[in-house]
């Protein structure tokens, strides 16, 4: 069955360049006769790991090509994940797979909610790459990609196929638990650097602030029953900034390079959480003003 990437972007890459490797059918899917011509002209995907490169000539398409669509990893950003999977909708076949690498949470139920004839498997990863340039990506941080079906249900046969890829991989019988988790780690930390303007370890200098921050997301996390995802929150994005402290944030990186930022799915999800469950929560929300507004002054979009 071959696999079908959404996505060209720095883990949609890794994964297909990975999977390829291993002899696996993939094919990228990319949103322009423009980018299907500039791939083509690159010769395929490039993906630098251990300080060796190499050219992966994966097969691309475009979205309204004819072959149907059984297993579709989809690596857009959050907010651009629910139009790129609507134009290939056509060529969803019944009881197809989704695979969704989305940040925070938000998209990844829109979507099922969407394609209710698809098993959407939601992932967290934490492993690291970027774009050295078009079609040439840098795998920068080993780490590891829970997978998980938020509906139930058994393990796929195919994570087999990661295993040979050398993706790392985990069955999580509590998918949600792992992007919650995730999602708090973000907001404590994140937003914070873009308007401290700074790395993650200079954020030590604002322990009060972090503490704060922490208290309110563990209020959050456990009256939304995730007490699993609220457990030692602080002392774990104490952790974080520490083993990542030379750092810049994700979302440091998009703001400085005047990209959208996934805020929405992140703070914002939280926030919008926090006020269907009636908490009140003053200092997540004065955080999302607050980077609202820093958002607004730059010219880049707040949601």
């Amino acid at each position: 069955m071959s696999w079908h990437v959404l996505g060209a972007g720095a883990l949609g890459s890794l994964w297909a360049a990975r999977l390829a490797g291993a002899g696996a059918t993939v094919r990228i899917i990319l949103r322009s006769a423009q980018r299907l011509a500039d791939y083509q002209r690159a010769g395929g995907l490039t993906l630098t790991a251990d300080d060796l490169s190499r050219l992966y000539a994966i097969p691309a398409e475009l979205p309204d090509a004819s072959e149907p669509i059984q297993r579709l990893l989809v690596a857009c950003k959050a907010y651009d994940a629910e139009g790129a999977i609507a134009q290939v909708a056509s060529r969803l076949s019944s009881g197809c797979e989704i695979l969704l690498l989305q940040n925070g949470l938000g998209s990844q139920q829109a979507i099922a909610e969407r394609w209710p004839q698809a098993r959407c498997i939601f992932v967290s990863s934490t492993e690291g790459a970027y774009r050295e340039d078009d079609f040439h990506v840098v795998f920068a941080g080993r780490g590891q990609n829970w997978l998980g079906d938020p509906n139930g249900g058994s393990a796929p046969v195919w994570l087999d196929e990661l295993n040979r890829a050398g993706i790392p991989q985990t069955w999580s019988s509590d998918i949600l638990a792992r992007l919650w988790r995730k999602l708090a780690l973000n907001c404590a930390i994140n937003p914070l650097t873009v308007l401290h303007d700074c790395r993650n370890g200079e954020l030590l200098q604002h322990r009060e602030q972090l503490s704060g921050l922490c208290e309110e997301l563990v209020e959050l996390l456990e009256a939304g029953g995730q007490p699993a995802a609220a457990s030692d929150l602080q002392g774990e994005v104490l952790r974080v900034i520490e083993a990542t402290a030379a750092n810049y944030s994700s979302m440091y990186q998009d703001v400085r390079l005047g990209r959208r930022t996934e805020i929405a799915y992140l703070l914002g999800h939280a926030c919008r959480s926090a006020d269907s469950l009636g908490l009140a929560l003053p200092r997540l929300h004065e955080l999302h003003r607050h980077l609202r507004e820093h958002l607004s002054q730059r010219g880049l979009p707040t949601d």
